[in-house]
């Protein structure tokens, strides 16, 4: 076997909630060859990673300590207050050898807490405020040894070591852990003098009795690592285990079980009663005939009063059809994504592909958005205007994209003020505007071209001329519409912690399977939630449902704004910079704009189709 010379890249700087800087606005070592970048996919590009190589070079198998990079020239005080700001901010670096991040164990008490990357440095409380900078890395890499088919093959990776077959059978070594220890030292001007990049430090580093690197003006700081191939057992396909592996897992399992249970069966029961009250209401309205209803007509009261304005349209019906019509692209979008994610076709070794898939199937849903809306728009408003299909497409095309847009523009106006690799390129926003107008706007016209074509639903009872006066309530009947949040909300709200830490605070998400059960719950709980406060807003000969059934589900993203304040406040504490807090308010409202719409549009559909099942069994001219 020969073995090339690779390298770990060392992606960016970046504290995953503040904002992320280049590798090299630092003043890191450069490799010999130059900075190159790493081209990066869709989702990449999004999310702010931007990939760059790295000086550190490893022997495949072959251990080596105390290697010598570089010596910084003097610092000047405009560098010492960037490494001091960006220590004060605890600012990580990330880096990845053969697609693996670097995985850094911290003890806290007796717990052994597991993370990616390295930090800047660290600064002690001595009363001083003294800042340390990490110059020297430990890195241990875990390989497996396997036994070589013969076949020729070469085995390369996207951003480390290659290992490359020289024709003949034998043994080789793939990586399959990739782990990193930093420290602070002040190398002495003795040990590093007349020494060339790569060139071995004499005596050896060692970390535990070796002085710390202070960031002072005027000091030249020196980088260095060792590094060690530990043969290891695990294999090829396993070796994303330690990273997905949760720390405390079996508590927070049985916590999220339990709620869903809960909310489960307390929905199911809620759901139970009022399905037993309706048909009980139902076989007593059709055992009288015609006369003896007329008769009582004067005598009931409830939802058998507003038949005749139970499908009149409502106010801003165009609006209603638009939203509605949104939020079936985004729902349908997120139950395809977690349910091809949940059969493992999204990966996290494939960086951004989650984010990429998400944007391909919004493009694609869109045919069902325009379809879903103008439908609905020409039901609500009698297909009294055979043309308006038209408006109401393009407003469709245009309202939740055109909102996540301008939102990132403002963004990414920001971002770019602020120097941040965050930034999106110019070039990436004439793709996404040809994505937006090119396919997505396209496949929404095709679909309210064939919702315009089909036949609109036909109403089963006939709409009076004259709206029944709605009777006064003691309490806003919207109160209780804000209320009905909460159980949707309860259905999400655990899941909703570890999506955030993965967000914002890097950790790994992987659990799938688990997000597209607790995705089906809220579907149920959406559409019992939305079907309970209609019918109960009936009960009261409130006819004006429409818009309640919407948010009796929607208003479940209110909560999530909430918790996402609450998130900000609490658990994010050293975001630093009203630039970061921007980045994260904006993104949340965003999130929570998606939310809204998705939920919404469920309870709004099974209300719908309640209302249509329900108004369709009572047998009235």
């Amino acid at each position: 076997m020969v073995y090339r010379r690779g390298y770990a890249g060392p992606s960016l700087v970046i504290l995953l909630f503040e904002l992320p800087f280049g590798y090299y606005t630092l003043p890191y070592c450069v490799p010999q060859e130059g900075e190159k970048h790493i081209s990066e996919n869709l989702g990449e590009l999004l999310m702010g990673d931007r990939i760059e190589n790295s000086p550190f070079k490893f022997h495949m198998n072959v251990n080596e300590s105390s290697i010598f990079l570089c010596t910084t020239p003097k610092l000047n005080s405009a560098t010492v207050n960037m490494l001091k700001q960006r220590i004060t901010d605890l600012y990580q670096v990330n880096i990845m050898l053969d697609n693996l991040p670097a995985i850094r164990y911290v003890k806290a008490g007796d717990y052994r807490l597991q993370t990616t990357g390295f930090p800047v440095g660290y600064q002690e409380e001595d009363g001083r405020q003294q800042h340390f900078i990490i110059n020297h890395l430990r890195f241990t890499v875990l390989i497996h040894e396997y036994q070589d088919t013969g076949s020729g093959a070469a085995m390369s990776t996207e951003d480390g070591m290659s290992v490359l077959d020289s024709g003949g059978s034998g043994s080789g070594f793939q990586v399959v852990g990739f782990e990193v220890t930093p420290c602070s030292i002040r190398h002495t001007k003795q040990s590093i003098s007349n020494l060339q990049m790569y060139d071995k430090i004499s005596p050896p580093v060692d970390c535990d009795q070796a002085s710390q690197q202070p960031v002072q003006e005027g000091e030249q700081i020196t980088f260095s690592y060792d590094v060690s191939f530990v043969k290891s057992d695990i294999r090829w396909p396993s070796r994303w285990d330690a990273y997905l592996r949760m720390e405390g897992a079996r508590v927070h399992w049985f916590s999220i079980l339990n709620s869903l249970m809960v909310i489960a069966i307390l929905a199911g029961i809620v759901f139970l009663i009022f399905l037993r009250t309706v048909r009980r209401d139902l076989t007593k309205y059709e055992e009288l005939d015609k006369e003896a209803q007329a008769q009582m007509s004067e005598e009931l009261s409830g939802w058998k009063l507003v038949v005749g304005d139970v499908f009149r349209a409502p106010e801003h019906a165009d609006l209603l059809s638009i939203m509605v019509g949104n939020g079936v692209q985004i729902a349908g979008m997120a139950v395809a994504t977690i349910f091809f994610a949940a059969l493992g076709f999204m990966s996290p070794a494939a960086r951004g592909m989650l984010l990429s898939g998400m944007i391909l199937l919004y493009l694609v849903l869109g045919i069902l958005a325009g379809y879903v809306a103008v439908r609905l728009w020409r039901t609500l408003q009698g297909n009294i205007d055979p043309t308006g299909w038209r408006s109401v497409t393009w407003r469709v095309a245009c309202f939740f994209p055109g909102i996540a847009f301008a939102i990132l523009t403002i963004l990414n106006s920001l971002l770019r003020a602020s120097k941040s690799t965050g930034a999106l390129p110019i070039s990436l926003y004439f793709v996404l505007l040809a994505l937006w107008f090119c396919i997505s706007v396209p496949l929404t016209l095709l679909g309210g071209f064939f919702g315009a074509r089909a036949e609109h639903i036909q109403y089963p009872v006939r709409t009076n001329q004259i709206p029944r006066e709605i009777p006064q309530r003691k309490y806003p009947s919207w109160l209780l519409v804000l209320g009905a949040g909460t159980l949707p909300f309860g259905t999400l709200f655990i899941e909703l912690f570890f999506i955030m830490s993965s967000i914002w605070l890097g950790r790994v998400y992987y659990v799938f399977g688990f997000l597209l059960v607790v995705l089906v719950l809220l579907v149920i709980v959406c559409a019992e939630v939305s079907v309970v406060l209609t019918y109960m807003h009936l009960c009261v000969e409130d006819w004006r449902w429409w818009w309640k059934a919407f948010f009796a589900s929607g208003s479940v993203g209110i909560y999530v704004l909430i918790y996402a304040i609450n998130y900000l406040v609490f658990d994010l504490p050293s975001l630093s910079g009203p630039v970061s807090t921007a980045l994260y308010i904006g993104y949340s409202l965003l999130m929570v704009l998606a939310i809204i719409l998705a939920t919404g549009t469920i309870g709004f559909l099974a209300s719908f189709w309640f209302v249509y099942y329900l108004f369709s069994a009572v047998k009235i001219d």
